[in-house]
């Protein structure tokens, strides 16, 4: 059992891949005093870039209104790209669907607060995520999309 490898999880990068702000009510909506509306979207994405060699990504698009106006518009996806070695096959999505986002997500968080502030808005700090709830629900997702198969 000496012999065995230890499991080898290195960050290589930590990149902004897409990023977008649009506000296109300005300059008018400057001057409104009421507190918006905000919309959270979420989803995690992970490939193989090579041998040992991985990329999880999260996208998010935030939205903030008053009433129908758009305030502003964020979208943005910031990457990792790991080096994962040793780790048993049936473990490598949960590292990838977990593991992984809640090393970039922080990145993410400050990326989109720092650009809303520069449109001119205060600043946004988005809540933390269970990556391991949303890990599961979609695993449960994908599970009910299979048919089951008759024999």
């Amino acid at each position: 059992m000496a012999d065995e490898l230890q499991p080898v999880f290195n960050i290589e990068k930590l990149y902004v891949k897409d990023l977008s702000v649009e506000v296109p009510n300005a300059p008018a909506i400057y001057l409104e005093r009421e507190a918006p509306q905000i919309d959270v979207n979420m989803s995690t994405e992970s490939s193989t870039l090579g041998e040992n060699l991985y990329q999880a990504d999260i996208t998010v698009t935030v939205t903030a209104k008053i009433g129908d106006k758009t305030m502003f518009l964020v979208e943005c996806t910031e990457g990792g790209i790991f080096r994962i070695e040793h780790v048993p096959q049936d473990q490598l999505p949960m590292v990838l669907g977990i593991g992984c986002p809640n090393i970039v997500f922080p990145y993410l968080r400050e990326t989109v607060s720092d650009v809303v502030i520069r449109a001119g808005f205060p600043p946004l700090l988005l809540n933390p995520v269970n990556f391991e709830a949303l890990f599961l629900q979609q695993q449960q997702a994908q599970q009910q999309a299979v048919p089951a198969q008759t024999h």
